[in-house]
């Protein structure tokens, strides 16, 4: 079969390829056409038709600027959708240009399959009626979404987490503490990972809280998780403890605790085993608050608090978020704390409700057998 496959950004390249790598082991006709990135192009034996590096726009500002070019991909991409002759479309995450492509593949009467969905339940509810209009079945990496989307008139089928599989198979490649600590010339003492995102918002609103809240630990080795995209010398505008740059995981992993901003670095620090508070200090008002409120769905914002179902790592967001506030929570998860233990027990719940995950090769099996029916 022919499949038609539209990522959008890095990391859907990442889990496209590993898609299209499964696919091929399903079906040994399998052929492609897709919109992403070098990862796929390795997996599928050929180029994109369109990469992402001139699709991958954030932010309204971004977007606004760039709205010729993401037209012109639109018309590209639907253009080549149906010229390919495509037996299904497989949307990878990108929702705001994905969905339009979608309702291209619904006029022509093609299956369209949605791998890593919008995350609807928390924002842009309204998104689940295209869904419902177009999608023939969503493939969810996110446990609590299959009885979600089912609720919303939504065929979900949870297929297991990517970033289990690929997580772990990098802890287990890791060195020791030791090893990293001599690596990055850091001090033998107990770490403490500032994670305060890749953004330049994020960095500059939560970097000084996390700093300060360092100042009031002597005792360990406060560092920067730098972000590869960022300069140096914009976290020094913010503070002057130790950088790692491009090595977030290892560096969570071999924390004592961590202060991390908002994100998919929640998850990965969970799954890291390393206890944490989350911080998202935005404009710090309280009035940003009651709106984010209103507009979030979720009863948290947080990956593994969401997946477990409950608070299991404490959520400091924008007013909330200061130097006490943050303090607080984080002396609460230090060792011989009954916090920092009913914080890696959540953890546990979080991996249980992931299961073991073969995300692509569930979510090859599911469409293969979709589309045979």
């Amino acid at each position: 079969m022919h499949y038609f496959i539209s990522a959008g950004e890095p990391s859907g390249d990442l889990h496209a390829a590993a898609l299209i790598e499964a696919l091929r082991e399903k079906d040994a006709d399998a052929t492609f056409t897709f919109l992403g990135g070098d990862l796929m192009a390795d997996a599928a034996g050929h180029e994109p038709v369109i990469h992402y590096r001139r699709m991958a726009f954030m932010g309204f500002s971004e977007v606004l600027r760039n709205l010729r070019t993401i037209f012109a991909n639109l018309k590209t991409a639907r253009g080549a959708l149906r010229r390919s002759g495509a037996d299904a479309l497989i949307l990878v995450d990108y929702p705001s240009f994905n969905l339009k492509l979608a309702k291209t593949a619904v006029e022509m009467g093609m299956p369209v399959y949605y791998y890593i969905a919008p995350k609807v339940w928390a924002w842009k509810e309204w998104r689940v009626k295209q869904l419902r209009k177009s999608v023939r079945r969503v493939l969810s990496i996110l446990p609590f979404e299959e009885e979600y989307f089912a609720g919303h008139g939504v065929d979900a089928l949870y297929v297991g987490n990517p970033s289990v599989e690929e997580l772990d198979m990098r802890l287990g490649e890791m060195t020791s503490s030791e090893n990293f600590l001599k690596l990055h010339g850091l001090p033998d003492k107990p770490v403490l990972a500032l994670v305060p995102g890749s953004r330049r918002g994020e960095i500059r609103n939560n970097l000084p809280i996390m700093d300060a809240v360092a100042r009031r630990h002597p005792d360990m080795q406060a560092v920067i998780a730098g972000a590869p995209s960022m300069d140096e010398d914009f976290y020094r505008e913010y503070s002057d403890l130790p950088i790692v740059t491009g090595a977030t995981l290892d560096l969570m992993r071999h924390a004592t605790a961590a202060l991390v901003t908002s994100g998919t670095a929640t998850l990965e620090c969970a799954l890291a085993g390393t206890p944490q508070v989350v911080c998202y200090r935005a404009n710090g008002k309280k009035l940003s608050y009651n709106i984010m409120k209103h507009l979030i769905k979720a009863p948290f914002v947080s990956l593994p608090n969401l997946i477990a179902g409950r608070e299991v790592i404490p959520e400091m967001l924008v007013h909330l978020c200061t130097v006490d506030t943050v303090d607080g929570k984080l002396r609460d998860i230090l060792p011989g704390s009954i916090g920092r233990d009913a914080q890696l027990e959540g953890y546990a719940v979080m991996r249980g409700r992931l299961g073991e995950s073969h995300a692509a090769a569930k979510a090859a099996a599911a469409i293969f057998e979709s589309l045979g029916k």
